[in-house]
């Protein structure tokens, strides 16, 4: 280690049964910098994270710091109480106490100071859960503050910020970076990289692309190439056929408060449109919307020339399908057979069958659509005993029961082998082909590229963009979903 090296870390190996998370990664954290951690979801960021933490322990190689150091992290996912106190919050182990009693006031002469600097003004009384989720989001990064640490970790910790909160963290880390504190920042939003880091680190498939360059050596372009390397563009696609019938989606102006603002874009019969985004952008929330399961403040939200209902009854009564990304969540009910499942909405919501529906019938609609599907497994398996994809086939099997005017798709490949991801892209192919309208949101741009027609990009909750034709490749897109300097200020 040389002088003002906080943590190094060199040759990490990590691996979770036969995949390697990380193979060989290296990182040196220096005193009064901000070293951003950027990668594609999967790259190895997480794993890193937790290594250097102290979480998680590598397969090989070696993390030294510089003596016995404090580190905080402040994690993407809050960890915070809802029910206690913002105090509570700051202080979880009640860790200022006199004659054995909690000491308030001690507490409130520690916090202040540190709230101050995020600009966050608070009763130290009230419960955390009434305030903003941007607030939550600055007493976790308070939180962490109070233990006075050498190396603070944050993990994506703009993701519920408005652009307010964010230049005020720009300010802080300032602060912290003045006092000789390192900072160690993974982030999707790589404008931020611009406006913060000192150095940047980029992985790629477990592997350093970049490793430690200065922020003037790069930009976002370089950046972006860095995270996906040398990938051979997609081919131009041929336009598909658009049928010839008033459009499945149209959004009109459409604003959700906080979420979306003045949103317009129509899905035609036929056509398959992405929606992409960093996160909180917005592009998941116009998903909700269109199926029903967000109300919107603002404009009009139409299916196939109808006002759609505000509820998520209503949207699948309007011909509406929603596959989710969380399907044992959500999408199944998994100790029931695949038959039930298949037939749960169309029977149940619909009331397609009458009132009490033979069994018979209900199986019978089940084998067709499972065949068309190609679903290995029987038609009274418990889906709770199918592989991962044939459980996401089910799902589509459940939607497409309810012959839909458009199916909206979150993730649909999530957690899936390249086979059943194959499966998957001929089905939304094929439905596109009978003039179903396809909608999808994908955390994985290349799949975008490969199944859609074009491409709506999101930026902090408006619509920035389309995507299509030769311009729609993944380097595009990762471009594309990134904020410029000023709709982040």
């Amino acid at each position: 280690m040389t002088n003002g090296d906080i943590l190094v870390a060199q040759g990490l190996v990590k691996s979770y049964g036969g995949v390697r998370a990380l193979d060989g990664v290296g990182i040196r954290l220096r005193g009064g910098e901000v070293h951003a951690l950027v990668g594609e979801n999967g790259a190895g960021k997480s794993t890193l994270v937790r290594i250097v933490s102290g979480t998680l322990a590598a397969d090989q190689g070696a993390v030294r710091t510089a003596g016995d150091i404090r580190i905080a992290v402040v994690s993407q996912e809050l960890s915070l109480f809802p029910d206690l106190t913002v105090r509570e919050n700051l202080f979880p182990r009640g860790s200022l106490r006199r004659f054995g009693l909690l000491d308030r006031r001690a507490m409130d002469r520690a916090a202040r100071p540190v709230l101050a600097e995020l600009g966050l003004d608070v009763d130290l009384g009230q419960e955390l859960g009434e305030l903003p989720l941007a607030d939550q989001q600055l007493t976790e990064i308070a939180r962490a503050l109070l233990r006075s640490p050498r190396l603070l970790v944050l993990d994506e910790p703009t993701s519920a910020l408005p652009a307010a909160a964010v230049d005020r963290l720009a300010e802080v880390l300032r602060t912290l970076t003045g006092r000789g504190i390192a900072v160690l920042y993974v982030t999707h939003f790589l404008e931020e990289v611009m406006r913060f880091a000192h150095r940047v680190t980029v992985l790629r498939d477990g592997q350093v692309a970049l490793g430690g360059v200065r922020r003037s050596e790069v930009g976002v372009p370089e950046l972006v190439t860095a995270m996906l390397g040398g990938r051979p563009p997609q081919p131009v696609r041929r336009a598909r056929a658009v049928v010839d019938l008033p459009p499945p989606v149209v959004l009109s102006g459409v604003s959700v408060p906080g979420r979306l603002r003045d949103v317009t874009f129509t899905v035609r019969a036929g056509e398959v449109v992405g929606v992409a985004g960093l996160q909180g952008a917005g592009h998941l929330s116009a998903l909700e919307v269109v199926c029903g399961r967000t109300a919107i403040s603002a404009g009009r939200v139409d299916v196939a020339g109808r006002g759609l209902p505000r509820s998520l009854r209503g949207a699948v009564r309007a011909g509406v399908a929603f596959v989710p990304s969380d399907r044992k969540r959500y999408g199944l009910m998994a100790e029931r057979t695949v038959w039930e499942n298949t037939t749960t909405v169309s029977w149940l919501a619909l009331g397609r069958g009458g009132m009490l529906p033979s069994r018979s019938e209900l199986v019978r609609r089940t084998a067709e659509l499972t065949r068309h599907l190609r679903l290995r497994g029987g038609l009274h398996d418990i889906v709770a005993r199918l592989s991962g994809g044939n459980q996401q086939k089910v799902v589509f099997a459940k939607w497409l029961a309810t012959d839909p005017k458009i199916v909206v798709l979150d993730d649909p490949t999530r957690g899936v082998d390249v086979g059943v991801r194959t499966e998957m892209h001929r089905i939304i192919t094929e439905l596109a082909a009978t003039g179903t309208a396809v909608l999808i949101a994908s955390t994985d741009l290349a799949e975008l590229t490969e199944v859609c027609d074009r491409v709506l990009v999101f930026v902090r909750g408006r619509l920035t963009g389309e995507v299509h034709g030769e311009h729609l490749t993944e380097h595009e897109l990762a471009v594309a979903v990134q904020p410029t300097v000023t709709e982040s200020t």
